[in-house]
């Protein structure tokens, strides 16, 4: 029983490693993306088929 509570205490410091390491490389910036934004301007934004004026149907004549 006693090594129950020896792997239970090992798996938590190991994960609580873990969780430091993730929150030092989030606070240091290594999950920024640079490089999208440098490319974002080759994208165009808008479609260009939507883009053209509507011609609208003629209008029935009574």
């Amino acid at each position: 029983m006693h090594i129950m509570v020896i792997l239970i205490g090992f798996s938590l410091f190991i994960a609580l490693c873990f969780l430091v390491l993730f929150l030092l490389a989030v606070r240091s910036g290594q999950y920024d993306d640079q490089h999208t934004p440098a490319i974002r301007m080759l994208f165009d934004d808008t479609d260009p088929k939507s883009t053209r004026t509507k011609i609208s149907p003629p209008e029935a004549e009574s």
